[in-house]
């Protein structure tokens, strides 16, 4: 019985080898096939993308993407319009809160297309109560100057603090507010899921 299992193993993979192999060698064909000026032409196309791509990342960074950073009441604004896409903390000095601010100091370095700052809610009465701001952590997802969703406490993420990045990050993605893949994206695969949950955990979110 193993060696039949062994057997189909080893020709799938065969298999897979030879689809592969197929797919390099269409790849090396098409190259082949062009002549100089087409080559030039690929080389120019690239050379231009990658110039609009560092671009782009210059211009995200000098809004402040990149990092992780609290504004003040009055400056939240300015940043929304500022930004095409921005992840904003309102917070309050609390257990719940420190974990998200974990969580958005790792995905602001890895989506530096999306700016992620924090905003004491305590400290930002007019904010809270034109944004209905009621539970904290929420994270209000504004899009072109617009608040279009809210992730308030933890119930999406698991309704426990000890949710990884990566769950975060995924349900950050579905409002698409941050890519998972393409240019804008620094992010790096992860071998496991990353956690800052620790042993003195507490409630996974705080009404004010």
């Amino acid at each position: 019985m193993d060696e039949v299992v062994s057997q189909i193993l080893e020709k799938q993979v065969l298999s897979a080898a030879k689809a592969v192999e197929d797919k390099l060698d269409e790849e090396i064909a098409a190259l082949d096939r062009l002549d100089p000026d087409d080559i030039e032409a690929l080389r120019e196309r690239r050379i231009q993308q990658m110039r609009h791509a560092a671009e782009r990342r210059a211009k995200w960074r000098a809004l402040g993407h990149g990092e992780y950073t609290e504004v003040p009441e009055k400056e939240f604004f300015s940043a929304a319009k500022a930004s095409e896409r921005l992840v904003c903390h309102f917070y309050r000095d609390n257990w719940p809160c420190k974990v998200v601010d974990k969580h958005l100091s790792i995905l602001a370095k890895q989506h530096v297309e999306t700016r992620f700052v924090k905003v004491h809610a305590e400290k930002a009465p007019f904010l809270t109560e034109k944004l209905r701001i009621v539970v904290l952590p929420t994270l209000a997802i504004v899009k072109n100057a617009k608040v279009e969703d809210y992730v308030v406490g933890f119930d999406e993420l698991g309704g426990k603090d000890d949710f990884s990045t990566e769950d975060l990050e995924e349900r950050l993605a579905k409002s698409q507010v941050i890519f998972l893949d393409g240019e804008g994206s620094t992010k790096q695969a992860a071998a496991t899921k990353r956690s800052v949950r620790q042993s003195d955990t507490g409630n996974s979110s705080d009404s004010e």
